[in-house]
């Protein structure tokens, strides 16, 4: 286990996160109080972290990453015409 002060930290965060991932809790200091700490992710780490969930399922192997990026999703069809709502709402006004 390391302690390491918010100043350091802050000069050399990746030096820290690399021991953080390789699987050693990093203690966060000011003025020689505890204030947090960077530990290892855990194995069974919650799947609402869909992003974190999908480039470790990308890294083991699990997926492939596509080979052409989008450019967003794909086009919205519309549910009904502009004149069928139209009228919809022309019926609804006459109903008051």
């Amino acid at each position: 286990m390391r302690s390491v002060g918010v100043k350091v930290l802050k000069n050399k965060l990746s030096e820290y996160l690399r021991f953080a991932a390789a699987g050693e809790t990093v203690l966060v200091t000011d003025r020689d109080r505890v204030i947090a700490e960077l530990i290892p992710p855990r194995e069974g780490r919650s799947i609402a972290v869909a992003d974190a969930f999908l480039a470790e399922a990308v890294r083991r192997g699990w997926l492939a990453a596509p080979a052409i990026r989008g450019e967003g999703p794909p086009p919205r069809l519309p549910i009904a015409s502009s004149q069928e709502i139209l009228s919809e709402l022309a019926a609804d006004r006459a109903d008051r």
